[in-house]
């Protein structure tokens, strides 16, 4: 997923904002999710909507705050077993040419 996103400790990110992508991996708690209907598994859709609000909505100065508040909201769905989320920030304005990323993961029993 990719979003417009205004994360970050310096005041121009905070101010222009910069391209960021979510990748996420989720383990399902239930066996039935192979039972090939919606209700028993994540929609996606809802995940979507979720890391949309976080990122385009709210405002973290660490990538790491953003990764933990996001594995820990689609964690809430309770089909969530364990959420492995990677946030990148694609373009920090640091003058060279690279990208940031960190990786959190959370599992159903450390809570939400």
């Amino acid at each position: 997923m990719r979003f417009w996103g205004r994360h970050g400790v310096l005041p121009e990110e905070k101010r222009l904002g910069g391209p960021f992508r979510v990748d996420l991996e989720i383990d399902l708690r239930e066996p039935r999710v192979f039972r090939d209907r919606l209700r028993d598994t994540i929609d996606y859709r809802a995940v979507y909507g979720i890391a949309r609000r976080m990122l385009e909505g709210r405002r973290f100065t660490t990538l790491e705050a953003l990764a933990d508040r996001l594995a820990r909201s689609i964690l809430k769905s309770r089909k969530a077993l364990r959420v492995r989320v990677r946030v990148t920030k694609l373009a920090p304005p640091l003058g060279v040419n690279m990208t940031a990323a960190v990786e959190a993961q959370r599992n159903a029993k450390e809570g939400r």
